[in-house]
Parts: C-alpha cells; sequence; structure tokens
C-alpha cells in the first residue's frame, strides 16, 4: 500500500420506477361504416389520449364473438348493422354479455327508439354529430360506474333475498312450534269422561296478526273438579312478542305448584318475567289473567295482571256482565314492578254459565269510518248470541269485527277462549 487515502464512489441517489398508470378502458366499436369509425377513435383519442383502447367489429356476430371472449370494458353499438337491424341489435348484444355496459350510438335522433333502449338496459343513447370528444369520454366512464353500481346492488339485492329467505324460514318454523305448543285436546272432568260429558268444557281461536304471536294461553286441570284457565297478551306483536310467550309457557310449568292459588300463581309470574324484563334495553310488559273453574264448589276465582276483564255469560237469566263488575280489584301488568300483589277475587258459576276471556286484539280494532269496536260492542255482540255455543258464538264475533273494521285480518294478535259450565250431555 502506498498509504493514500482511498475514497468511495459517492452513492448515486434511488430512483423509484414510476408507478403504473390506469389500464386502458378497452372500447367495442360496433360500426360498420369505416367514416364514423375512424371519427369516434379520433374523438376518443381527443378525449383522453391512451386512456381508450379500441377494437372495431362492423358486424354485430363479429362484435359478439369479441364481447364473448371477454376483453371488454364498454360497447358502443350501432344499432344499424349489416346483419341486425333496430332495437333487436342491443337485445341481442345485451343477452349476449348482460354484465358489458352498452352505450348505443345512432344516426338516428329518435326519441321514442332512445326510451326504448334505455328502458332494456342500455347504459346511453348518444347521436352521431351531437356529442363531442369530452361528452363521449364522459359517457364511457359513467356508463362503466353505473354498471358497476347495478352489480353491486345485485348483490346486495341477493344478499338481502337470501337474508330474508332464511329469516322467513326460521319464522315459519317459529310459528310451527307456537302451534305445536296450542292444546289439540282439552282437559275433562272428571278426567277420563268422553269430552261431550265433561263438566267443564273449553273452546278457543287463536288468530296470530303475523306469523307468530304475543298472544299466549293455556288450560291446565288443578284437580278432578278444577280447571286453570291462563290468558296473556305480550304488548306488541312479531318475534319479540313471541320469544316472551315461550319464557312465559316454562314459567308456567315452574310455578305449577302455585297454580290453585291464582294470586300467587299470578305473582311468580311477574317476578320471573320481571326479572328478565331488567336486562332487556327496550321496555316489555305483558298483561295476563288467570281463573280456576271450580266445578264441584260451583265458583269461580281469579286475579288480573292488567288484562282486560273476561265476560261472563249467564245463560239462565240471558244476562252477559264484565267479571270485573263482581269484584273490581286487579294487579298491575307483569314485569313492572319488583314486588306486585294480585288479589283473588270469586263470583259463582252456574249450569250452563260460559266465561269468555279474550285479548285486546278483538275490540281494539279501528272501523272502516274511524273509532274503536270497543268493550261495550263487544258485549253487545255477546249479549246478541247469549244462547249459542262457544263455536259458532266465536265464529260469528269474529265475523262482526271484521265486518266493522272492513279487513278481513286484524290488526293485532287475537285469542278467545272459553270456559262453559256443564252438567248434562248436549
Amino acid at each position: 500500500m502506498n498509504g493514500a487515502a482511498r475514497t468511495s464512489a459517492p452513492a448515486l441517489p434511488s430512483v423509484s420506477a414510476p408507478a403504473p398508470g390506469p389500464a386502458p378502458i378497452r372500447v367495442l366499436l360496433v360500426e360498420d361504416n369505416p367514416g364514423d369509425a375512424r371519427l369516434i377513435r379520433a374523438m376518443l383519442k381527443t378525449a383522453d389520449g391512451d386512456g381508450f383502447q379500441v377494437e372495431r367489429a362492423d358486424r354485430l356476430l363479429t362484435g359478439l364473438e369479441q364481447m364473448a371472449a371477454g376483453r371488454i370494458d364498454v360497447v358502443l353499438l350501432d344499432l344499424s348493422l349489416p346483419d341486425s337491424q333496430g332495437l333487436d341489435t342491443f337485445t341481442r348484444a345485451s343477452a349476449s354479455a348482460p354484465k358489458v355496459p352498452i352505450i348505443v350510438m345512432s344516426g338516428l335522433a329518435d326519441e321514442t327508439l332512445a326510451v326504448h333502449a334505455v328502458q332494456a338496459g342500455a347504459q346511453d343513447y348518444l347521436v352521431k354529430g351531437h356529442v363531442d370528444s369530452h361528452g363521449l369520454g364522459r359517457a364511457i366512464r359513467y356508463a362503466i360506474e353505473r354498471q358497476r353500481t347495478a352489480e353491486q346492488l345485485a348483490r346486495y339485492a341477493e344478499d338481502l333475498r337470501q337474508k330474508n329467505a332464511q329469516m322467513e324460514a326460521d319464522m315459519n318454523m317459529a310459528r310451527e312450534i307456537q302451534q305445536v305448543f296450542l292444546p289439540e285436546m282439552y282437559p275433562t272432568f272428571p278426567p277420563g269422561v268422553a269430552p261431550e260429558a265433561s263438566r267443564l268444557r273449553f273452546c278457543h281461536r287463536y288468530l296470530p296478526a303475523a306469523a307468530v304471536s304475543g298472544d299466549f294461553f293455556d288450560i291446565f286441570p288443578l284437580s278432578d273438579a278444577e280447571a286453570g284457565v291462563l290468558i296473556c297478551d305480550v304488548i306488541g306483536h312479531g318475534l319479540r312478542a313471541a320469544l316472551v310467550t315461550a319464557i312465559m309457557r316454562g314459567l308456567v310449568q315452574e310455578l305449577m305448584p302455585t297454580a290453585p292459588h291464582a294470586g300467587r300463581f299470578l305473582a311468580g309470574l311477574n317476578h320471573g318475567l320481571r326479572g328478565i324484563f331488567q336486562r332487556m334495553n327496550e321496555p316489555l310488559i305483558a298483561t295476563a289473567f288467570y281463573l280456576i273453574a271450580d266445578a264441584a264448589r260451583n265458583e269461580l276465582r281469579f286475579a288480573s295482571a292488567g288484562h282486560p276483564s273476561p265476560l261472563l255469560v249467564h245463560r239462565a237469566a240471558g244476562v252477559v256482565e264484565p267479571l270485573r263488575t263482581h269484584d273490581p280489584r286487579h294487579g298491575p301488568g307483569l314485569g313492572l314492578f319488583d314486588e306486585a300483589a294480585y288479589p283473588i277475587c270469586r263470583c259463582s258459576l252456574a249450569t250452563e254459565d260460559l266465561v269468555i276471556l279474550f285479548t285486546d286484539g278483538l275490540y281494539e280494532i279501528e272501523g272502516a269510518e274511524g273509532g274503536e269496536f270497543g268493550l261495550d260492542r263487544l258485549c253487545a255482540a255477546v249479549q246478541r248470541r247469549v244462547h249459542l255455543s262457544p263455536v259458532p258464538l266465536f265464529d260469528e264475533l269474529l265475523t262482526e269485527a271484521q265486518t266493522f273494521s272492513g279487513r278481513k285480518e286484524f290488526a293485532d294478535d287475537v285469542c278467545l277462549v272459553a270456559v262453559e259450565r256443564s252438567e248434562t250431555q248436549r
């Protein structure tokens, strides 16, 4: 070494490769007139230099083959070609490549044809000689963007359709489950006798306003001569209310040891629902009426949790009256308070008497000319049919309410339950 200092060459600054520009838009020009084709190419060159890559077909069949190859972003289509004329030209092109946006370019300023073309799916209708370079470039870009948006909306619509179909299937299953829990056979008193010989007979109508219902009822034996009858109404209808009725059904089974005592039974339901409702974001409330029909003592024992008063039909006297006329005491709706008292009320139950329990969907229906069907009109409707058996009575009540409203469907869930005291076979 000669001791001379070595110097290193200065580092050259790094040079980044230029970012690739956007890929040119691939345009298929289906045009048989060479002069028009040259003009359109020149217009696109002026509009965006190398931003458009143009291929040309002078026949529709040739254009369809190029479209089928899948290398095309947009089509400029003349409707008058040697092998196809008029709107049929667009129809065939669109059917061949439904996802490729098509702009009709015609020499005819025909507004009717333009409207028909757009209605058939064309992204635009341009008249040759009436559009400049920038207008043509803008129309192409807008057509591509509209096509992308339409495809995205179609995907959203398909996703929504599938979700709706799944939801409908789930709701149908929920409805079937609710229907399974409805009694197919009523208990008889005493047990084992034929239904027509039972000292207590029953009937019901259950009409959900939607696929599933927020109304709920149950009939169960407490002894050889006593029946417990529960009717509930979760405020609102639909899936949320139906889920609460499923919870209530489970609570009823847990509370069966208290069922002979009407007040304790409702207090137990209130306590169970209160614990659940407190954990929900949206407030919920349910009303209920529970009665014990005692064929041995010829007595009704009942308690109310804010529910409409059932009607007591004295057939022998031809009188219809709400049970509240015998004792108006009642407790609050279920799930409102941690502790709630439900007084036990009593009245006599004579042979051939009928008790009708119902939910508010029956009488809160609005009339075609305004106003509500109402409890007074319901009581009067029963009074006019005081000697009917429960099946035709319920059918006629529902028909009268529907006639009053002018609609066949009820806006809210409707539940009707009848308890009939009978001694002799009919």
